[in-house]
């Protein structure tokens, strides 16, 4: 948990189309944080810009819209910036990592409101366990969003030990067309 006092404020920049590991190098890089229990990180999504190749990218040119810049930035400790530092190297591949010191006057609050009672208790990460397969279509979607991703974003928020996505590349079955 981030306190009051000096800290490091850390800022990477990446193009919005930048991958690592075939996810965009953004989200991959907010869900490390998360996992890492970093106190907080936002990515902005920038309008216009370019980078070391000095291409300008724009969303006012639909041919320049491809890669426009994300910042990620979050502030922490120079302790847990430091063990992180090493990995987002790697993730932010051709993407710049700026660190500033800075100072935390008031870090932000958790909510003292009681969480909602569940109807059951969150799945326990040791024991037993049952194995859930959900089959979708890849053009399936939920709110304009990919169904898998959605799925995956509910998992993780109701606590599931884990998820994970293939892709099927050939099969047959029931299908019904919308």
């Amino acid at each position: 948990m981030l306190t009051a006092g000096p800290a490091k404020k850390v800022t990477i920049y990446v193009g919005r189309d930048h991958q690592y590991r075939g996810e965009s190098v953004y989200m991959a890089i907010l869900e490390f944080l998360f996992y890492r229990k970093v106190s907080g990180a936002s990515a902005t999504r920038g309008s216009a810009g370019f980078g070391a190749d000095h291409h300008m990218h724009t969303d006012r040119i639909l041919v320049l819209t491809e890669n426009l810049p994300v910042k990620v930035e979050f502030i922490e400790s120079a302790e847990k910036v430091e063990e992180l530092l090493p990995k987002l190297r790697e993730m932010a591949g051709t993407g710049l990592i700026e660190i500033q010191d800075t100072m935390v006057a008031k870090p932000a609050g958790v909510s003292t409101e009681p969480a909602p009672q569940q109807a059951m208790p969150p799945l326990k990460r040791e024991g037993k366990a049952k194995l859930m397969r959900i089959y979708v279509g890849e053009n399936d979607k939920w709110h304009d969003k990919p169904l898998y991703k959605a799925l995956l974003e509910s998992m993780r928020a109701n606590d599931l030990a884990g998820a994970t996505v293939y892709q099927g590349i050939l099969g047959y079955g029931a299908m019904t067309v919308p």
